[in-house]
């Protein structure tokens, strides 16, 4: 008898993060990355609203109209936030960077109106109403078995790497000694590892070990 092929990743979501665009640096390498390597895979960033709901509603329209068995999402800090409540929703293979752990404490501060960083003349409003909306998809109760990538960085100036950590001890992670929020010099270094852990759909052989780097 034929063995069947494994299944691989044919459909990756990509959420960006707090104040940030499709447009974003890591956004557009995975963009460049994946049309490289693996150019048959739909790979979708949409641009995020402010509202978490409708976020969540956005996310929803695109993953109930894909393949749940070969479809991951990627999410980066915000985004991350999103990709994990993603991934216990449809238990679909996730990759997190630097994930948000508890962004309705870490965003009460920027309620009011807020600028794009990759064009300061977006302007949106952030709103109360949001904190509540953020509780709302806090997964960390929910189970999930669908496999975790945590690429993590103890020079995050913006979240603590340690509660991270502690939040996805469960994941595969990958903590950086060095780096930054952005990751912005490491990111591209690390896209191989990341991709095919996705395009393998998180399957043991392509899962690394948790590793400091």
């Amino acid at each position: 008898m034929d063995q069947v092929p494994a299944p691989h990743l044919t459909h990756l979501l990509y959420l960006h993060g707090f104040r940030s665009s499709p447009q974003s640096l890591k956004a557009q390498q995975t963009k460049a990355w994946f049309a490289q390597h693996y150019p048959n895979v739909v790979l979708e960033i949409p641009q995020l609203p402010p509202s978490p709901h409708d976020a969540a509603q956005l996310i929803q329209s695109i993953l109930n109209n894909w393949p749940q068995l070969t479809m991951a999402v990627m999410g980066s800090s915000l985004g991350g936030y999103y990709a994990s409540w993603a991934c216990s929703q449809w238990q679909c293979p996730a990759v997190l960077l630097n994930p948000a752990v508890n962004p309705a404490r870490d965003l009460a501060a920027y309620i009011g109106e807020q600028t794009a960083w990759d064009n300061p003349e977006d302007k949106f409003f952030f709103k109360e109403q949001y904190i509540e909306e953020l509780q709302e998809m806090d997964s960390e109760s929910l189970p999930t078995t669908a496999p975790l990538l945590a690429l993590i960085a103890k020079g995050d100036e913006v979240l603590d790497w340690q509660e991270m950590a502690q939040r996805y001890h469960n994941a595969h992670c990958i903590v950086l000694e060095g780096s930054d929020h952005g990751l912005t010099r490491e990111f591209a270094q690390y896209l191989p590892q990341l991709g095919q852990f996705l395009y393998a759909l998180g399957k043991p052989e392509s899962v690394p070990p948790t590793a400091v780097a």
